[in-house]
Parts: structure tokens; C-alpha cells; sequence
């Protein structure tokens, strides 16, 4: 089992790889102390790569329940193997990489390395068990590796080799890596690519862009589109990907998309709205083949992407064929009980029987037995597959993801056994043989996740991690392998602690595959050169980056105060600083003034209550033994103020998590005071008491609190959520009341209790389903805080009444159908909680139309397509949930008044199947069955009324549905026996009489796009 990996760093360059692991055994073992190891190679004293071979002597005759072996130097640290051979649990070699000297590091060590630990088979080397870990090792978790190597069993089976003559031996091959800089990585000069900037949720985005940028012949044909220096990149969608992808070849520094964002027609909030990467894909490809329709280049995105398939349908008893030709742009894959890339091949062109119920029916023979399946007519150049990580999951009623470990090679052929996946009609001239060029990653679930790409641009043996800013050299198992899926082993980090394994699923896995078939390599993967760019996109790129230099350059020359002094401790220990330094309008550093021990450093700020401005005046020395009184005249000149002008002085002492500001007494000394180097000192006039009254923060403490919790907040009408309305500056520390006032005031309201806001969902970036209730929160701060996210948007409505008295009540949505037309109106109900849902009948019927005056009525909810619920009049209107949908209330028809002691009401339901599953769809009703009608008189008055045309119903199939089972009714079936015999006049939800026929109507989102994200919305480009 795979360990998992520490958080994620680079890997390095291609020749600091580890070594391949050795598989013979090394003989002459050399006898060790105590730990009777043996030290097979003693390498340079400082590799950073190093193999280490331990012979165990003795091995089942040891006393202890576990043993080390010597120390080995790798890298320049000291590194030990730790054993357990009768296991960690009890069943299975427990083994972990130590390192040796931990107890003597100082606080806050650290390093990293990759490393292997195997247990050598001494009869045949091949069957040598090795598993591989990456870890960061601290004083927190010194040793790393695996609770569960190898069955003990297996180890103690002397047949099997890994034990012989009592000796085992076991090989550490350890690789020690620098740890990782962000900060200061440079992604171009290390790799030669540069990122691109992540907007906020747009790395699906980024790992399509980094994608088809690297696919060359794509790259040119953006380059060909016409453009104009009259265009704008945020108004014109192929001078804005023009920009971008020469940015990308160009820049030194990642490269921003927000220009071609903007000329998506999206805004900010698009930007932080998560889409799905292949529907990204086929919505930009779209677009851009329209855009290139009548240019040079009309014609690339298909001859690049577009492959056919054919669909076909052949009868078995009689001579009947019947094909169709499609054309595709990508291939969506099952992941879910395929292990590989061939196994959803497989099932995509898997045949399909259609018999006995399901026969297919032929225009000239009727219903007959037939084969129903697809094959391919010919592949694309650059092949896309998309695999399905996500599907609706009908019993959990969700989206899920798919984890399942599916396999995928590093060349495709997709010729094997004979061309199987091929039509008859497909040209078998043309060698379908590809070769995997990016990998585009998922790492998350169903709610959120993120997006990057591993990439081999030129499809040498060297892949690139894309991963939105950053760029890093990976090896090819990174790229492949480790983005199968599947489950990995938790490596025990306390050797000591006995406790079984964890194994967890890995959430990171390959969404997305591109291959590039080997015969069209030399034109997908072309060179590129500069007459292919337009010159007015040279121009005017290359005056962008110029001016971006000016301003560069005319900010590096003011003088300015450059960095703080300050000495930060870390959590784990370390201790870093940061050096302050005044410059010359040279940009020279001046030199400090020499430093005695009784001189302390101050630095000095400046408060105006009046304006409500704290600005930094500078600093200078003073001695600890002086007082506060010494420097009020040099602090007045500094200021402006007269000389003998009554100031008083505050310490700044902290911000977080609270503020302190405390007065300094002026004839204390600074010593007494506490007062040490790099203090900072907050002066303003003595604002007397009877002024106090004048200013809103009339001290600098006062201030300082006001500056904590000051917060800018955007208010949006609640039906127009992505529009700011306007903003207030507020203090996280109102109360409920504070803030509905002065939402009220802005809005010229006389009573703040009509106003409701509702708290924003940062991940959704959409008003959370539930209102804030009537002083429901008690501050400003508990508003704009979404579990451990805080935000700056509240979402307001003016009500008709005032909050306390509207959430006395109950608004419901209602739809009310007509016994007589069936025709349906739609209300908006409010009534008292507690009233029973009589009363609520009894108000509806002032507001419809009622086929006779002594109606009944029956109220029912409906929740995916199904009847979820049946009310009585007599229930409380606090118990319905109009959540899914609105309340159904409708009359009772005449039949079912008269109905006999032995007619019954069923549900109906339409639906359609879809491979193999019940998809439901459209509006559900009850039905009277009578005692003894067969199927074809049921049939004739559900026809009427649903006002079904004859051409359309009679393709319709009727089935009695028990939960998922579907058994088909003939017309001369007696339908009520088919039913189970039920007390309740009501059927149960899981026996119904299903409608087959095709949706008439649009799918729910999740059946339209199944490998969308449950949070997502449809991608549109709108330019």
C-alpha cells in the first residue's frame, strides 16, 4: 500500500532521481554492534541519495518487540530503520524510517526526504517487497513508515524466501531533498513555463488554458484568428487568448487571466464560482469555432478534436439494420467498475440486447429482438477523455464522487485485438495509437475541490506540474500512478502506540486525460515562431510591459521606510528577522546612528481625533533612564504643534487577538514603563473631558478599537444577489438592532423591523437558505462569519410587515389544480404556524376557482418528480416544507367520490430508463383504479387526461414499479392485482404505476450533465 504524501512539494531535477532499487542480494555481510546490521555500501559522507542494507542475524531468536538498526548518513543528517518483527498489531512487519539524532536537534528542525524500505527476497529477488513514502520529518514526527509492510505470516513462511538461515534483510534507499521555498520560486527559471494567476475558484479554468496552450497546432491557430489594434483583449475573446497564450510563451512571471475573463462576459463573482472543466472545455471550443468560421483557420478545433462513432440498432430474426452517424468532440468514460482505460472502452461499445419487454420496434417488421450498440468510425488527432468521477446517486439522493482506483496507460491503442472498437466502415490504414500527453487532476469531493494538470508539453520521458502560479518538474509516477485513485494505507507516525492501520481514500485522482496520436505528432506538437504572432499584438504587448517597468522603477525610487524591525517567534520554535532600513531618493540605505546600551529605539505615531487619522512620524533613540517628559517638546516639533503643547503618550503593545494601548506615565522613566527597543509610541493632544463629546474616537485607544473591528460591509438585495447595492461602514461589535437601523436609515425606512438580511454562503457565493432571524445573532461579527469563513456581504428585503410578526407566521407556495380542466394556478399563502392547514384551505378558496362548492381537496408535497407526502386537513401549517417545491392542493375529482369498497388510489409516475436506471421526470398524480379494469380502459382515461395525441401515447409503455423493479403491463392485465393489498387508501411510495415514455420536458441539471459538481452552475460565454 502506497503511503500517502506530506503536504506537496516539488519534486527536483531529473538527475537528483532516487536510485532504482537494487534487486539482487549483496553477500559478505560485515558484523555490527548490538544491532547485528550490516552496512552494505558506505557511500560519499554527504550524498543526498544513499541505499542502506541491513542483515538481520538471528531474526526470530531476538529478544524485544523492537530494534534499530546503525546509523546511516544520507544528505548529511543521521537516519536509522526501526523494526518491529512481530508487528506493530500483531499480524504484520511493522517498518519506519527513523531519524537517528532527533533527542540532539534544536528546535524547529525539519527536512524532507522520499525513501523506500524493503524486505529483500533472498531466494528470488523479483519477489522483493518495497513500498515508497515522501514525508516531512520534525520533532513532532520523527519516523515514518508502514504499521502494515508484510504479513507475518508470509514472513515466517520459510518456503517463501524472505527469512533464511534466521537472517532477514532489509534495504532503506533514502533521497534527502532540499526543503521547498515557495516564496522564492521561480517557476521559469527552474522549468521554463510560468503559471497563470488563480482569480479565485478558476483553476478548472487554468488546467484547460495550461492544456491546450501546450498542444501547439492549437496555439497557432489562436495566434491566425484575425484581430485588430482597434480590439480590446477584454471585449474580443481571440485577442484576449492571443494575449494570454504569448504571455504565457514570453513572460517571466505568472500570467493574469482576468482580461479574458472579462471578455468571456463574466465578473467577479463568475470568477469564484467553480465550474466543471469539461464543460468548460466544449463551451470555449464552441465559441472558438464559430469565431474562426470564414478565416484561415475555419475548420482547426475539428480537425484537432472531432472524431464519429456510430450508432447502431440490428435486428436479429430479420434482415434490418438501422445506423447513425455522430460526431464527437471528447468521450466520456465510466470510472465506476471499469479498472482501466480499456475496461471503459469496453463498456462504450458493449452490445446491448433488446428483447422480450424492451424489444425494439421496427418501422416495417414491428417488435423484434435486436442488438443495440456504437462503434467507432474514427478517432481525432488529439483525443479527450473525460472520465466520470461524478455521478447522481439515486438512493443517497446526492451527487457523489467516484475514488474507484482506475488505471490509465502511458500510449493508448485503441487497434488492439483485431480494432474491436472500430465500425466496418472505419479506415484501418490509420495506426490509432496515442500517447497520454496531460493529465488533468481533481482534488476534493462533490462539494469543492481543486484543479492542475500534469503536462508533458514535447512528450519527452519530462513531466510539469501545473498547479494555477506555480510550476514544478515531476517524475512520471506522479503523474500517472499517484492519479489513479483508490485507497492508501495511514503510515503509523507512533511506532509505540498499537493500533491498527488506517486506510484512507485518496480524494486526488485524474478528471481528465488528452492523448496525441503518434502518427499526426510532428503536426499537433509544430514549432511556432514569431510570424505567427500579429505584429500589433507584439506592439502592443510589448508598450504594456514597458509601462509596467516605468511604474516599477518610479516606485522603487521614493523613499520610503522599506521593512519593520521585528522578531516574530513561530509556532514550531524558529526565530526569524526582518531588518528595517531608511532610503535615500538614490535609493541608498542611510546608516544608523551609533548605538549605546542605554539607548532604545522608538518609533513614534501621530493621532488627529478631528480627522480620525493615525499616520507614522518617525523614529529615534532615546536613553531607558529618561522619562516620557524629556521628549514631548522634540515630539511637538515633529508634529507641529507649539512647544509647550499638552500631549499624552501610548504604548502600542498589540492588535491581535485584542487590542492593548495603554497611557504611558509621563514622569516615570521609559525603563519603569517598560518601555524597549522597537516599541512604538502613539502621541495626540490631551483631549480634555468636556471635548470628548466633539469627536467619534477622541483617543488614540479609542481609535485603535474602532480601527479592530471597522468593517465595510456590502449589502445586496436579496433578489438580485450578484449586485452590490450599497456599502456601509460598520463595527463588528454592533448588535442586531445597530445594524438593521442603519440598513434602515440608508434605505429611508421608517422601521428597522422590516428589514430581514440573510448571511452570504462564501462557498457557494450565493445568500444561505435560511434568514438571520429577528435578533437571531447578537453581533455584526457572528453575521458575516460562515463556519470558519468571514465575508463582507449581508443580503437585505424590505418586508410588508414588521420580522417579529412575520416569523409568527408560516408563507407557503401553493399550487392548486382544478378537478374539472386540470389546469393549475400558483399562490403565495401566509398563515399562523399553529393554524391547522383548514384554515388554509378555507383562505385558498377565495382566490380560485373551484369546479363545485362542495369540493374536497387533498394536499400532497412532491420531491424529485415523486409524491413524498400526503397532508390532512387537520395537520399544522408549521408541518409542511415547501423546500422542494409548492404545496399541491388540489380537488378531489368526482370518480373518486363514488369510488367502490375494493377501487383504490395509486400513484403515477412518468420516467424513462437510462442505462439501465429509473429516471423520473414531470408532474406525479394520484389515480382511481377500479376493481377488475384491465390496462387498455385505464390507458384510454389517463390519455384524456393528460390530452396525450394518439401518435405520441401510443409509444408510451405502463408498468407496476416496486421500489426500483419494473414489471410491464399488457392491455389485457387486471392492474389493481398487481398492487399489494394496502389498509391505506393511499399507495406506498415505492408501488406506483409508472409512465415510460420520453422527457418531454428539460431534465433536471444533475441528469444533464452528470459530471457536474453538485454546487455548479452552467458555464456560459456570453461574447
Amino acid at each position: 500500500m502506497v503511503v500517502p504524501r506530506a503536504p506537496e512539494l516539488p519534486q527536483p531535477d531529473q538527475d537528483e532521481e532516487m536510485l532504482v532499487p537494487h534487486q539482487d542480494v549483496v553477500e559478505g555481510p560485515q558484523p555490527m554492534e548490538e544491532s547485528a546490521s550490516t552496512v552494505e555500501n558506505q557511500l560519499m559522507p554527504d550524498p543526498s541519495t544513499s541505499r542502506f542494507t541491513w542483515s538481520i542475524e538471528n531474526f526470530f531468536k531476538r529478544n524485544g518487540r523492537k530494534h534499530y538498526s546503525d546509523d546511516f548518513v544520507v544528505g548529511g543528517y543521521k537516519w536509522r530503520v526501526l523494526v518491529f518483527p512481530r508487528g506493530n498489531n500483531g499480524d504484520h512487519l511493522s517498518m519506519y524510517l527513523d531519524v537517528a539524532d532527533s533527542h540532539l536537534l534544536p528546535p524547529g528542525w525539519s527536512r524532507y526526504a522520499q525513501f523506500s524500505l524493503a524486505v529483500v527476497n533472498q531466494l528470488d529477488s523479483k519477489m522483493s517487497i518495497r513500498k515508497e513514502a515522501t514525508h516531512q520529518f520534525n520533532a513532532r514526527e520523527s519516523d515514518w513508515g508502514f504499521t502494515s509492510f508484510m504479513p507475518s505470516m508470509d514472513l515466517c513462511d520459510l518456503s517463501k524466501g524472505y527469512v533464511v538461515n534466521d537472517k532477514c534483510i532489509i534495504e532503506a534507499e533514502v533521497a534527502v531533498r532540499k526543503i521547498f521555498d515557495f516564496w522564492n520560486y521561480d517557476s521559469k527559471k527552474m522549468t521554463g513555463y510560468v503559471g497563470l494567476k488563480n482569480q479565485g475558484a478558476t483553476c478548472y479554468m487554468n488546467s484547460l488554458l495550461q492544456t491546450l496552450y501546450h498542444i501547439p497546432y492549437f496555439r497557432k491557430a489562436v495566434y491566425h484568428m484575425p484581430t485588430t489594434e482597434n480590439d480590446t483583449p477584454s471585449g474580443s475573446i481571440p485577442l484576449a487568448l492571443q494575449s494570454l497564450f504569448y504571455k504565457l510563451q514570453h513572460s517571466d512571471n505568472s500570467v493574469a487571466t482576468k482580461e479574458l475573463t472579462k471578455s468571456f462576459g463574466w465578473d467577479s463573482y463568475d470568477s469564484f464560482m467553480q465550474h466543471d472543466v469539461q464543460e468548460l472545455n466544449r463551451v470555449l471550443c464552441e465559441k472558438l469555432e464559430n469565431k474562426m468560421k470564414g478565416t484561415t483557420v475555419e475548420g482547426a478545433i475539428q480537425k484537432l478534436f472531432e472524431g464519429h462513432h456510430m450508432n447502431y440498432i440490428e435486428c436479429i430474426n430479420v434482415d434490418y439494420k438501422s445506423t447513425r452517424k455522430e460526431s464527437f468532440y471528447d468521450l466520456a468514460l465510466d470510472v465506476k467498475g471499469c479498472s482501466d482505460v480499456y475496461a471503459s472502452f469496453d463498456k462504450y461499445v458493449a452490445v446491448e440486447r433488446l428483447e422480450g419487454d424492451n424489444k425494439y420496434q421496427s418501422e416495417e417488421h414491428g417488435l423484434q429482438d435486436a442488438k443495440k450498440g456504437m462503434l467507432f468510425i474514427d478517432f481525432p488527432p488529439v483525443l479527450q477523455l473525460q472520465l466520470k468521477r461524478f455521478e447522481y446517486d439515486f438512493v443517497r439522493d446526492a451527487m457523489v464522487k467516484i475514488n474507484d482506483r482506475y488505471e490509465f496507460p502511458l500510449q493508448l491503442d485503441l487497434d488492439k485485438d483485431d480494432g474491436k472498437y472500430l465500425s466496418p466502415e472505419a479506415d484501418r490504414s490509420v495506426r490509432n495509437l496515442y500517447t497520454l500527453h496531460s493529465v488533468l487532476v481533481h482534488s476534493g469531493g462533490v462539494n469543492g475541490g481543486h484543479y492542475y494538470a500534469f503536462i508533458r508539453p514535447t512528450l519527452s520521458d519530462q513531466w510539469y506540474k501545473f498547479d494555477d502560479e506555480r510550476v514544478t518538474k515531476e517524475d512520471m509516477k506522479r503523474a500517472l500512478e499517484e492519479q489513479y485513485g483508490g485507497e492508501e494505507e495511514l503510515p503509523h507516525t507512533n511506532p509505540g502506540l498499537n493500533t491498527t492501520p488506517l486506510r484512507f481514500t485518496k480524494h486526488s485522482n485524474a478528471y481528465m486525460l488528452v492523448y496525441i496520436r503518434e502518427s499526426d505528432k510532428e503536426k499537433i506538437i509544430c514549432d511556432l515562431d514569431e510570424e505567427d504572432i500579429s505584429e500589433h499584438l507584439k506592439v502592443s504587448l510589448r508598450k504594456e510591459q514597458e509601462e509596467k517597468e516605468y511604474k516599477k522603477k518610479e516606485k522603487a525610487e521614493i523613499g520610503m521606510l522599506k521593512v519593520a524591525t521585528t522578531v516574530s517567534k513561530l509556532q514550531n520554535s524558529e526565530v526569524r528577522l526582518f531588518l528595517e532600513f531608511h532610503f535615500r531618493q538614490e535609493n541608498q540605505p542611510i546608516v544608523p546612528p551609533v548605538k549605546t546600551e542605554e539607548d532604545i529605539l522608538l518609533f513614534f505615531k501621530l493621532y488627529d481625533p478631528e480627522k480620525e487619522y493615525l499616520r507614522y512620524v518617525g523614529n529615534f533613540f532615546v536613553k531607558a533612564s529618561g522619562k516620557p517628559s524629556d521628549i514631548v517638546e522634540r515630539l511637538n516639533v515633529i508634529a507641529g504643534f507649539p512647544s509647550d503643547e499638552d500631549i499624552e503618550l501610548y504604548e502600542e503593545v498589540k492588535f491581535e487577538p485584542i487590542v492593548m494601548c495603554e497611557p504611558i506615565e509621563s514622569n516615570a522613566s521609559f525603563h519603569s514603563s517598560q518601555i524597549d527597543d522597537g516599541d512604538i509610541i502613539c502621541y495626540q493632544k490631551r483631549c480634555l473631558p468636556d471635548k470628548m463629546d466633539q469627536y467619534r474616537y477622541p483617543t488614540v485607544s479609542s481609535f485603535f478599537e474602532y480601527v479592530r473591528n471597522k468593517q465595510v460591509v456590502r449589502f445586496r438585495l436579496l433578489e438580485k444577489p450578484k449586485e452590490d447595492d450599497f456599502s456601509l461602514e460598520l463595527s463588528k461589535c454592533f448588535t442586531y438592532d445597530d445594524v438593521v437601523e442603519k440598513v434602515a436609515h440608508q434605505l429611508g425606512l421608517d422601521e428597522p423591523s422590516k428589514i430581514r438580511l440573510t448571511q452570504h454562503n462564501p462557498f457557494s457565493h450565493q445568500p444561505n437558505t435560511h434568514h438571520i432571524k429577528y435578533r437571531g445573532v447578537n453581533y455584526l461579527s457572528d453575521m458575516l462569519q460562515h463556519h470558519t469563513q468571514m465575508c463582507d456581504i449581508l443580503y437585505y428585503e424590505t418586508l410588508d410587515i414588521p420580522l417579529p410578526e412575520l416569523e409568527g407566521l408560516k408563507t407557503l407556495r401553493v399550487a392548486f389544480q382544478n378537478a374539472t380542466n386540470y389546469e393549475v394556478s400558483f399562490h403565495i399563502m401566509r398563515s399562523p404556524k399553529s393554524n391547522t392547514l383548514f384554515y388554509l384551505i378555507e383562505e385558498l378558496k377565495s382566490k380560485v376557482e373551484l369546479s363545485c362548492n362542495d369540493a374536497e381537496f387533498r394536499l400532497f408535497e412532491v420531491y424529485l418528480h415523486k409524491i413524498r407526502k400526503v397532508h390532512q386537513p387537520g395537520d399544522t401549517i408549521d408541518s409542511v416544507s415547501d423546500q422542494y417545491g409548492p404545496l399541491r392542493i388540489e380537488e378531489v375529482p368526482e370518480e373518486e367520490k363514488n369510488a367502490g369498497p375494493r377501487d383504490r388510489l395509486v400513484h403515477v409516475y412518468h420516467f424513462f430508463k437510462d442505462n439501465h436506471l429509473n429516471q423520473y421526470f414531470g408532474e406525479p398524480f394520484f389515480f382511481l383504479i377500479r376493481d377488475g379494469e384491465v390496462l387498455a380502459d385505464i390507458k384510454v382515461r389517463i390519455q384524456k387526461r393528460l390530452k396525450i395525441p394518439d401518435e405520441q401515447f401510443l409509444k408510451w409503455k405502463f408498468a407496476c414499479v416496486t421500489y426500483s423493479r419494473i414489471e410491464y403491463l399488457q392491455d389485457s392485465d387486471v392492474v389493481l392485482s398487481r398492487f399489494q393489498k394496502q389498509k391505506s387508501v393511499y399507495g406506498p411510495w415505492e408501488h406506483h404505476l409508472g409512465l415510460e415514455h420520453t422527457a418531454t420536458t428539460q431534465k433536471r441539471s444533475f441528469l444533464a450533465s452528470q459530471n457536474r459538481h453538485s454546487f455548479e452552475k452552467p458555464v456560459k460565454i456570453y461574447n
